[in-house]
């Protein structure tokens, strides 16, 4: 029997009835931010499963294969980022409902601007926001599509691009039609798989390839010591990466979909205690991979060499398709979150705005389009880690200015000096990613967000030094 096949019908038969369900939801709420009535256990799972899903374990275990424990660093970082985040959830989340914002992207706009006027300037800083923000986001996009067209080359024998074409089409048909409140429920169902896989599957595979750790001294001391990326790689995450999980937007949009203020800062600290496991394990699967097979693999293709070898064929064809829907959850959520932006953004620039209905078929139409640009990012550059690792790191650029907004009341009088940073990192950190994908050199891209945070933190401080003296001038 193909078990595979099997269990895509099982897989496809939940999914189609969740896409009826949820296709009901007409309004632009509950669409986007699930009308703001998520309870604590949902955005729990749904906010562990875009940050442990399928794309986080393959990209994982792809750089635990290649670089060992310093893929743990990653996981600490965001450890510390929760943290963070729970001292400003509840004012997130109530800033969101009374100043009716669906997005980070809004908030920076509502916080910097105050309302957009007939200058150019308001257009400019709301479009370099949203621009860099899709442009993370595809990259994370593309880093599922890659994962989900890996898993099905595998398993059905079909070449890479076909795959990522059926990914594309699975992908974009359930998140054009169910929005943010399908997510979360696909995201619990898949939460719960990947728990599943990590007990019965990673954990015994990881104890057997090891001699439970023993054989892990063979690998180089740079793989064990978290070094394989460079120490500044190392450091850096933690300092820079954990106060960005302010400034991602899938984030923002699970924490405005929060029933309350308690529940947002809640679920941050749960996500908090609960992340760090789960960035332990993964990295351990490719370093026990690298143990057993050697340095000769694809890393695109650890994970399902590593459920191969540990799996029976009915439990191969489970897990297979568990981490495609895994993948599949994470790609939705983040085409959903890239839509939104682009066509809230597009609407604050009209003067009269367009209707409720008429934003949903744009996002619908968004979705699709920006869909099949991550599809095309993932056919060109077709390595998880780079993909993966380009897109987290390029959030960091926001954090600068999303701190001095969540914690000054007259944030608007630094819009030029917030806007001078994003610029500034922005082209630090692109024409490095430009030439480390060209160069075909990873530690290039690995360590871009490093000068790029410092040249806008810099940036920033000398906007605000400059209208502080431009100030005292004029008293």
């Amino acid at each position: 029997m193909n078990w595979y096949l099997f269990w895509v019908v099982i897989y496809v038969l939940v999914i189609l009835y969740f896409t009826v369900k949820h296709v009901r939801h007409k309004d632009i709420d509950g669409y986007l931010i699930n009308n703001r009535k998520t309870n604590t256990l949902p955005l729990v799972f749904t906010t562990l499963a875009t940050f442990v899903g399928g794309g986080v374990c393959m990209g994982l275990i792809a750089m635990g294969y290649t670089s060992g424990l310093a893929a743990v660093a990653i996981g600490i970082a965001y450890v510390i980022g929760f943290f963070i985040l729970y001292f400003f959830a509840g004012k997130i989340r109530n800033y969101g409902a009374e100043h009716n914002i669906y997005s980070f992207v809004e908030y920076l706009n509502r916080r910097y601007l105050k309302k957009h006027r007939s200058s150019s300037f308001p257009k400019a800083f709301s479009g370099i926001i949203s621009g860099i923000n899709i442009l993370i986001f595809f990259f994370l996009t593309a880093a599922q599509f890659v994962g989900m067209a890996s898993l099905l080359h595998h398993a059905f024998s079909v070449g890479y691009p076909i795959a990522a074409g059926i990914s594309f089409v699975l992908v974009i048909g359930y998140t054009a039609l169910a929005g943010l409140s399908g997510v979360i429920v696909t995201d619990s169902i898949q939460f719960v798989v990947i728990v599943f896989m990590i007990a019965a599957i990673f954990i015994p595979g990881i104890l057997s390839d090891t001699n439970n750790f023993s054989s892990l001294k063979g690998l180089d001391p740079a793989m064990l010591n978290g070094t394989s990326e460079g120490l500044l790689f190392l450091l850096g995450l933690p300092l820079l990466l954990a106060p960005s999980v302010l400034t991602r937007m899938d984030i923002w949009q699970r924490t405005l979909a929060a029933k309350s203020a308690r529940t947002a800062k809640r679920t941050a600290w749960i996500c908090g205690l609960s992340m760090l496991p789960f960035y332990i394990i993964f990295p351990l699967v490719g370093m026990a991979l690298r143990v057993d097979l050697g340095a000769g693999i694809d890393p695109n293709h650890a994970t399902f060499e590593f459920l191969a070898k540990h799996t029976a064929p009915v439990l191969l064809g489970f897990a297979v398709i568990g981490l495609l829907a895994a993948l599949m959850s994470s790609a939705d959520s983040f085409l959903n979150i890239v839509a939104m932006t682009a066509v809230r953004d597009f609407v604050s620039w009209k003067k009269d705005g367009i209707t409720k209905a008429k934003s949903f078929k744009y996002m619908r139409i968004a979705v699709f389009l920006f869909g099949a640009l991550a599809l095309t990012m993932a056919l060109f550059f077709a390595n998880i880690v780079n993909l993966f690792v380009a897109g987290i790191t390029m959030n960091i650029l926001f954090t600068p200015i999303t701190i001095l907004a969540l914690v000054r009341k007259d944030v608007y009088k630094y819009k030029f000096a917030a806007f001078s940073s994003i610029v500034s990192g922005a082209i630090v950190i692109l024409a490095l990613f430009v030439y480390g994908f060209v160069s075909h050199d990873d530690s290039i891209l690995k360590m871009a967000f490093i000068p790029a945070t410092l040249v806008a933190t810099i940036a920033l401080f000398i906007g605000l030094w400059s209208h502080k003296r431009k100030e005292s001038r004029l008293k």
